[in-house]
């Protein structure tokens, strides 16, 4: 019997001591930190939401992406912060910027549904994502203990192994997912783009641009030039027709509109008097 006892605690003696959690206080520095870069990127967020154009709803979010990354460099994991500036705010929000620089998409093309139920099935999506966000949380305050940055940091190489490590072990088919996801939406968005609002490409044919002209009822011809057959070439100077007198449709746009008595000596000039007809018209044969 004292055997037995000796021997068990000799085996409780070789057990490891029990990892002693570490409850660290919030400094004045992270309070400062969490209220200031907090708000900053929850303004973020919405200006992102509530932004008309594109390209600011793209800027807002590099907003809130930044303050991410520094929050989590003041949690002590430097390498998710570092991860979070250069690689989302770095890369992935800078290829998104070209390609809505390269599309042009203005706040316009919002009132267009390129493909129909969109915005309902974006509701219902958004919803059951904000579901799942406050399940998760909630999840994450009440049943997930905490175990502290000291242990976390311990094992598996320290911050950075832990973070491979379950990347490639337990989360590793998320992971692949959502790297796959991102080039799908990439592409996505780069052929919804350029589609038309009936499916068709945005930019017309030229059969299109042809038909459109000349069912607009407007001179398909090209209209004579400033200086034909006339004594200058000056772009203020109307053309002559072949019978001596002014074709209206050579004037220049801002002498069209200016007054016609003020133009008069110049038309005269050109054309000649009625009695004087200009020599450098084209006279038709007389019958």
């Amino acid at each position: 019997m004292s055997q037995l006892a000796v021997g068990w605690a000799q085996f409780l003696a070789q057990q490891p001591e029990p990892v002693q959690r570490v409850v660290d206080t919030v400094t004045t520095g992270e309070a400062i930190a969490f209220w200031v870069l907090g708000p900053l990127a929850l303004a973020g967020a919405l200006g992102m939401l509530f932004a008309r154009n594109a390209v600011h709803s793209a800027l807002w979010l590099v907003v809130t992406m930044l303050s991410l990354g520094v929050l989590y460099m003041i949690q002590q994991a430097p390498f998710l912060g570092f991860v979070q500036i250069i690689v989302y705010t770095g890369a992935i929000m800078m290829l998104f910027l070209f390609v809505l620089m390269m599309v042009g998409r203005d706040s316009s093309d919002s009132v267009v549904e390129v493909i129909r139920g969109q915005r309902l099935a974006a509701a219902l999506l958004g919803i059951g994502f904000a579901v799942l966000m406050v399940g998760s949380v909630a999840r994450a305050l009440t049943s997930v203990d905490s175990k502290g940055l000291a242990e976390a940091n311990t094992t598996n190489g320290g911050n950075v192994g832990n973070i491979g490590t379950k990347l490639f072990t337990d989360y590793l088919f998320p992971f692949e997912l959502t790297s796959a996801l991102l080039i799908v939406a990439a592409l996505g968005a780069m052929i919804l783009a350029f589609v038309g609002r009936d499916g068709k490409p945005a930019k017309k044919t030229q059969k299109e641009l042809v038909e459109e002209r000349f069912q607009s009822g407007k001179r398909v011809g090209s209209i004579p030039g400033p200086g034909v057959f006339a004594t200058a070439n000056s772009v203020a100077t109307p053309a002559l027709l072949p019978d001596g007198s002014v074709s209206e449709e050579s004037l220049f746009e801002v002498i069209e509109a200016t007054d016609k008595d003020t133009l008069s000596d110049d038309v005269a000039e050109v054309a000649g008097t009625g009695h004087q007809p200009d020599p450098h018209a084209l006279k038709g044969s007389e019958s």
